[in-house]
């Protein structure tokens, strides 16, 4: 079902879990230069496909094409704990080390006297191979481009003696995202490569895929990213399938061209466009079922003359039942190829519900955050939080954005400072990548929301717009990582806190999920303090802003 090539392209794919269906049909092409952005609700199967392409799992039916030597990095990276940091470039820059080692092993046999004229020419046509092998993988620059790849993606400062078990996640996954980069590739997949990174970084990994000569296929949410670097979109999201092609069950691949500013004004009008397709089937079925219930007496109201004969009435009512034969008979058939052809009902969007307010205590007093420091994670910081306050925190990594809200939280003790909170005041934060127990990821979602809740009784996660009915009753174990955010999420605000702290909280949920959190962000009366990388949300953010430097 694999297949080498120049290019990456599926044929046909299709794939499904033990009790879920989630790929149909699936064909696609990315050509060499091409960036293709692979988009679609939590759940679509981007994460699936890209593992399906990449190896990991196989379909259960389809072809794929790819270049043999194709990079891959996973949503969820799993490196060894135990090594050191220098492992990981090590591995990835071996290849480029053994074409030094077999240059320097050739050089030394071109002057040995020993071999024969014929042994001499092998060696000298293999030291050519070797040189050109060389240029071409950047051995002579391969030193000082670790050090440029490390420091573009915010890691120059880490000592790579450290065991990787000792980063931060966020550390741990530019690593993996550094040794994917310096690894000689002809195609790179990447599943959501922006997690974990800050302005500068994104920049930087923005210049090295637009600077790729091969394919390039990346599952993201980050909108900024999307459409700074994509020369187009694929969205697995069947409320965009081929009009009256798809429908709920089937995940078919719909390409847009250019970046997300595109795809936005594309999706509206292939939505609008499904939606009046439907309406005219179903106004034209109606009139059709009411043609195959059509009576004689419906054709011809008027009623014979007493003065005529009955060979005239006679005549009139066969004439009458031909008609109404021949009408009956052509709504039916047109019927049949109504059904045949059907249309299905664009799906009913996913509809994040809001935020509810608050009905705790502290509503009308002020949150003060006098000169507050931690030790080697968070420099003084001084402002206040009002009644109705909405505030973006913003600064590249390490400059303590998810210690601040540890401290606003109560989860952390700052090392100097002081924090005055109103009595009674509710804090809930949603942090930035989600924990669950072995426990809690094999139970069933209705249940585990029902038992974690302190919203009200029979409150679910579709009433609230956050997962489809499907997903609810599925394990949270099933559930893809922009899925169990929802859940997380929903915990949060099925019992609003009168403060909210949302660390990156775009992470891993889909665009239109994105959109609709921001939207109820901006109408939320309580104080939310949202700290994010995300470019898309902070160019529109029209709140208060604290910027935190190094």
């Amino acid at each position: 079902m694999r297949t080498f090539a120049a290019y990456i392209a599926i044929d046909g794919l299709s794939f499904s879990y033990p009790n879920t269906h989630v790929l149909s049909d699936i064909s696609l092409t990315v050509a060499n230069g091409d960036i293709a952005g692979l988009i679609g609700e939590n759940g679509a199967g981007k994460s699936t496909l890209l593992s399906l392409i990449a190896g990991v799992m196989e379909p259960d039916q389809g072809r794929i094409y790819l270049p043999e030597r194709t990079g891959f990095i996973a949503q969820e990276t799993d490196l060894p704990f135990e090594q050191p940091v220098q492992s990981l470039i090590d591995a990835a820059v071996a290849p480029v080390r053994a074409v030094d080692a077999a240059i320097t092993d050739l050089s030394t046999k071109l002057g040995d006297a020993s071999l024969s004229a014929e042994e001499q020419a092998q060696v000298a046509t293999d030291f050519d191979a070797a040189l050109g092998a060389a240029e071409e993988l950047g051995l002579w620059e391969l030193d000082a481009r670790i050090e440029t790849i490390v420091a573009g993606l915010g890691l120059a400062e880490v000592d790579r003696s450290t065991p990787i078990g000792e980063l931060s996640g966020g550390q741990r996954r530019r690593f993996a995202l550094a040794a994917l980069l310096l690894e000689p590739h002809d195609a790179l997949i990447f599943d959501e490569p922006t997690n974990h990174l800050d302005d500068t970084a994104v920049d930087f990994l923005i210049s090295e895929i637009s600077r790729f000569k091969g394919p390039v296929l990346i599952a993201s949410h980050d909108r900024f990213f999307l459409d700074s670097v994509c020369t187009e979109l694929i969205d697995l999201d069947p409320a965009l399938g081929p009009e009256g092609g798809s429908g709920e069950e089937v995940k078919q691949a719909v390409s847009f061209g250019g970046g997300f500013s595109e795809y936005i004004k594309e999706r509206e009008t292939r939505r609008t466009r499904w939606a009046q397709l439907y309406t005219a089937q179903e106004t034209e079925r109606e009139k059709l079922e009411e043609t195959t219930g059509t009576t004689e007496s419906d054709i011809f109201h008027s009623s014979v003359s007493k003065s005529e004969a009955k060979i005239t009435a006679k005549f009139y009512a066969d004439r009458a039942a031909k008609t109404q034969g021949n009408r009956v008979r052509s709504a039916k058939n047109r019927l049949k190829e109504l059904e045949r052809y059907e249309i299905p009902a664009p799906p009913k969007p996913l509809e994040f519900q809001g935020i509810p307010e608050a009905s705790g205590n502290g509503h009308g007093e002020t949150l003060e955050v006098r000169a507050i420091a931690v030790e080697n994670r968070l420099q003084p910081l001084t402002f206040h939080i009002d009644p109705g306050d909405h505030i973006l925190v913003e600064g590249p990594n390490g400059v303590g954005k998810s210690t601040l809200l540890s401290v606003l939280e109560g989860v952390l003790e700052p090392t100097e400072g002081e924090l005055i909170v109103p009595e009674g005041l509710k804090v809930a934060r949603l942090k930035q990548d989600d924990q669950w127990t072995e426990k809690q990821l094999n139970t069933p979602v209705d249940e585990l929301f029902a038992a974690l809740s302190k919203g009200p009784v029979g409150l679910n996660l579709v009433e609230m717009g956050l997962l489809r009915e499907t997903s609810q009753s599925s394990p949270l174990r099933a559930l893809s990582l922009g899925q169990r955010r929802r859940v997380s999420l929903g915990l949060i605000l099925a019992s609003p806190p009168d403060l909210l702290l949302l660390d990156e909280p775009t992470n891993h949920l889909s665009l239109a999920l994105s959109e609709e959190l921001e939207s109820a962000i901006e109408k939320f009366p309580g104080r939310v303090i949202l700290a994010s990388h995300d470019r898309w949300i902070r160019k529109r953010w029209t709140g208060k802003k604290i910027s935190l430097s190094r």
